[in-house]
């Protein structure tokens, strides 16, 4: 890289120095920010007005694993980005920052300007309402927000028509959902669930990641021998769900059970969102869930995994408690949604006690490695909809080698629900209702990172939307949006936002 270049580019810490000390300097410094994947005529007209507005440019460019604008997006990686916009005679100063929280690194440097691109000053205004209309202070400061003008390009559009993304028969799909629904119209139907009153009952874990690399085979044993580099520790089980729910819906309710020793409480509460309310209830006979995972850090590969549990139904105080509590609360809400992981929680009892008092019930009962198969969706005789895998629905079934559609006839028979959602990996989704009429939704993930946690985004989105008689083409759209977002995230170290569902959602409808 050139030296003129080089120099250029800052850590974030650096950058806000700099910026600091040229305001000391009575310099007028303007700030642009965004991907600035594919370079084309309005990024440069976009910063030529920019810096007509300042002494001083610097643009910030969103990492690689903050981006979520749309399908195969990034197209270069951020070091490449980083590099184009450095190049750029307009531009003084470059950083490549984190985006979790948009716009955050806005406040964080405080430029007397801050420059936004007119083709997507009106799409941000709508997908980050809180940004800029309700709290605009809060996330820009004392900032002025300047509008430029000029002709409007998008990358997202370029990628669309330009780039095969997707194979035919997905952008066909998507050709003809267009012609069927507006962003204006998913984005309501998305902002009307924020008022649904959820109650959600499970199983909380904690994911612990450790990264290992591999060191080769230990010469006395058939074992493979890893260096422990550092390890992650998520929110995940319903802890996770009920974020993702939190997402969209402004009332969430958790009720869950921890180990009474070692109960991990201080760490949970601080992993929930605000708007989580939580009732705990706790075990004797059983630790708070711990699942440690062991990943190959140049792979990206699960190597081993050891869980912390006892997978024994919790003891009858316990579950008398649990009982007493759901009966007086569950009628306050518009929606039940059990996550029922198989480890104890949800009983026989409780599960006919939710059935018979939920306004709305959405059931997830999983299929994982620590209930070897026997927690089985079919030990819910009633839900209003109900979400597992292909394999979760082979095992329920009994069906080895049968088409998802004849599975889902199958499971119809024995559960009362008014909708069966079945996700199929690479292959989407298949939702079919009561009435036996049938909805095939295609993936929209093109770069999968991790497909932990996926399914549980999937479920606290789509259970909202059927909560509120969306169709069942728009709402299994809309949780393909939401895995396609899920497994971009290694395990549940985040959830998957409303904002970035609907950039998203935006992208692959431009």
């Amino acid at each position: 890289m050139h030296t003129s270049i080089n120099n250029k580019i800052l850590p974030i810490n650096d950058l806000i120095a700099k910026v600091t000390a040229l305001q000391q300097e009575g310099k007028v410094v303007a700030q642009s920010h965004g991907i600035f994947d594919l370079i084309h005529p309005g990024h440069i007209n976009h910063l030529n007005m920019a810096k007509k507005k300042a002494d001083v440019l610097i643009v910030t460019v969103i990492k690689d694993k903050n981006v979520r604008r749309g399908p195969g997006r990034p197209i270069f990686t951020d070091q490449l980005r980083l590099e184009n916009i450095a190049s750029m005679e307009q531009v003084d100063y470059v950083s490549l920052v984190d985006d979790e929280v948009p716009y955050e690194c806005v406040k964080r440097i405080n430029p007397q300007i801050f420059a936004k691109g007119q083709s997507h000053a009106g799409r941000d205004k709508t997908i980050h309402e809180n940004i800029f209309e309700k709290n605009k202070e809060s996330y820009f400061g004392k900032s002025t927000i300047y509008e430029t003008k000029g002709p409007s390009f998008s990358s997202s559009n370029l990628i669309n028509d330009f780039l095969d993304i997707y194979p035919e028969k997905t952008k066909t799909f998507i050709e003809e959902f267009k012609n069927k629904y507006t962003f204006q119209n998913i984005l309501e139907k998305i902002t009307a669930l924020k008022d649904l009153k959820v109650l959600l009952i499970g199983d909380g874990i904690i994911d612990e990641y450790n990264y290992c690399t591999s060191m080769g085979k230990s010469p006395k044993s058939q074992l493979i021998v890893n260096k422990y580099v550092n390890h992650e520790i998520f929110a995940g089980g319903v802890f996770a769900i009920a974020n993702h729910i939190a997402s969209i819906c402004d009332n969430v309710h958790l009720v869950t059970l921890l180990g009474r020793e070692n109960s991990e409480e201080d760490f949970i509460r601080s992993s929930l969102k605000t708007n989580v309310n939580t009732k705990l209830f706790y075990r004797d006979n059983g630790p708070t869930i711990i699942k440690k995972r062991f990943i190959n850090q140049y792979h990206n590969q699960k190597i081993f995994e050891i869980n912390y549990l006892s997978d024994d139904n919790i003891e009858d105080k316990c579950l008398s408690e649990v009982i007493k509590y759901i009966k007086s609360v569950i009628a306050d809400y518009d929606l039940v949604l059990v996550s029922d992981f198989g480890h104890g929680l949800i009983t026989n009892n409780i599960i006919k006690i939710i059935a018979k008092l939920s306004n709305k019930l959405a059931v997830n009962a999983q299929t994982n490695g620590a209930n070897a198969g026997y927690n089985l969706i079919t030990k819910y005789k009633k839900a209003d909809f109900i979400c597992l895998d292909l394999p979760e629905a082979r095992l329920a079934t009994q069906e080895k080698y049968a088409d998802a559609e004849t599975i889902c006839k199958k499971l119809l028979k024995d559960i009362n629900t008014d909708h069966l959602l079945i996700t199929i990996g690479g292959e989407g989704s298949l939702c079919i209702n009561r009435e036996k009429e049938t909805n095939r939704t295609p993936a929209f993930a093109t770069r999968p990172v991790d497909i932990i946690g996926a399914g549980d985004a999937f479920f606290a989105y789509t259970a909202p939307c059927f909560a509120t008689d969306m169709p069942m083409d728009l709402a299994s759209f809309i949780g393909n949006a939401v895995g396609a977002l899920a497994v971009q995230i290694v395990g549940n170290k985040k959830s998957v936002e409303k904002h970035e569902l609907l950039e998203f959602i935006h992208a692959v409808l431009r």
